[in-house]
């Protein structure tokens, strides 16, 4: 079956990719290191571009086809805030874990402060600023379509396609032709998917052979307690959120993780939530979501439930502050979850946009922001296991609010 042979490429591209990265870090000299990280690495970039190109147009056109397809505004504002319900409540469940582990184990006076990646951290800092309401609402609110769609602002792009999509609603039969357009345009997008994912392993294989042989196996003899105890946190998220999938789904669950096993470890490798969103929209339709209910509760949960996510940013703030010996008390740190709670919305599904995130965080509580730097070098590791999280979370909202709206048909088929 198709993707049966594309996910044993993409493991094998896996292993390959750490194997010949390891070989460069161990006998090549620096410079060349350098060199080959930086070429190879363009082979994850061509990817992960590739993908981007079409993630604006198909949000935009599924999300108002799902809209418009659930007929009226009691409809949508029942289904939105189911979604949001379980988004919310997924958010809260994700920050209080990672606040619980760090209290329990603190990972961060394990950290070794002679292992910062300043230069990293140089990059990340071009990157952000210390939150503000202003800034807040500029990141939510477009101030043009067209410039959300060119940035795949996807947040932005959400609350532009809901109004359309509202409207079209509303305007019923007259918009008909207009909802139907963009309906066959998204079956065309969707399409392109099938083309792109064959370039998966490829791009899968650049990226870690390029990360493996800039920092090598080594880099888990400093950070191997930090990412153990991270990893330990996500094993505890997955199993609440799968306890909480099977109470609701039942024995139907085990055929949606089967279908999502593709996105997941896509999304695993490459560390972009954004790479596996096309997939998955397919993966969900065949699953049994109906269409509709998936082009809506889906991009939402791009911009509102990244549950991993969230986990790791609670996780990162409160260890960079142990490793510096900062003492914050439980008040102080349910503020810093409530903040969380706010600017983690809509943050774009690729790599490192979390530390954005925990970088502003520190600088609000007065945690040194350059305690980042302590955190980069196994970041990539840890980025991996919280953006395959994500991809389950927002598989399971969107699982369960079809089955909660009596929407969830039987799996179609796979592809042979």
């Amino acid at each position: 079956m198709k993707q049966n042979r594309l996910t044993t490429a993409i493991l094998v591209a896996m292993v390959l990719g750490v194997a010949l990265g390891l070989v460069i870090h161990t006998y090549a000299p620096q410079e060349t290191i350098s060199a080959f990280a930086k070429n190879i690495k363009l082979l994850g970039t061509i990817f992960i571009r590739l993908v981007k190109t079409i993630i604006a147009p198909l949000v935009f056109t599924t999300l108002v086809v799902g809209i418009a397809k659930l007929g009226d505004l009691k409809t949508v504002g029942r289904v939105g805030g189911k979604a949001m319900l379980w988004f919310f409540s997924a958010s809260l469940v994700s920050l209080l874990l990672g606040m619980l582990l760090v209290n329990l184990l603190h990972p961060g006076s394990y950290i070794d402060l002679t292992q910062a990646d300043n230069y990293g951290l140089k990059d990340l800092m071009s990157k952000t600023s210390e939150f503000s309401l202003q800034k807040f609402v500029e990141h939510i609110i477009p101030s043009s379509a067209f410039e959300a769609m060119a940035n795949n602002e996807i947040l932005q792009i959400v609350v532009f396609s809901i109004f359309f999509g509202i409207a079209a609603a509303s305007l019923n039969e007259y918009a008909k032709p207009v909802v139907k357009t963009l309906d066959v345009a998204a079956h065309i997008i969707l399409k392109i998917v099938g083309f792109i994912m064959n370039f998966a392993p490829v791009g899968v294989f650049g990226t870690l052979a390029a990360v493996v042989a800039e920092k090598g196996m080594g880099i888990f003899k400093f950070y191997f307690i930090y990412f153990g105890y991270f990893t330990l946190g996500i094993a505890c998220l997955w199993a609440l959120m799968i306890l909480v999938g099977f109470i609701v789904l039942g024995k139907r669950l085990q055929v949606m993780l089967k279908h999502i096993g593709n996105p997941l470890l896509i999304a695993f490798s490459t560390t972009s939530s954004e790479a596996v969103f096309p997939k998955l929209t397919e993966e969900l339709e065949r699953f049994g979501c109906k269409s509709n209910i998936v082009s809506f509760i889906l991009p939402l949960g791009y911009s509102f439930n990244l549950d991993g996510s969230m986990m790791y940013m609670t996780f990162a703030s409160l260890a960079i502050a142990q490793a510096y010996g900062i003492h914050l008390d439980i008040g102080t740190q349910l503020t810093m979850l409530l903040v969380l709670m706010l600017t983690s919305k809509g943050i774009a599904g690729v790599p490192r946009a979390s530390l954005i995130i925990v970088l502003a965080t520190c600088s609000m509580f007065k945690i040194p922001p350059e305690g980042v730097a302590l955190i980069l070098p196994i970041d990539h590791f840890c980025d991996m296991l919280r953006t395959a999280t994500n991809v389950l979370g927002n598989a399971l909202a969107t699982s369960v609010v079809s089955k909660w709206e009596g929407a969830l048909e039987n799996a179609q088929p796979q592809v042979a």
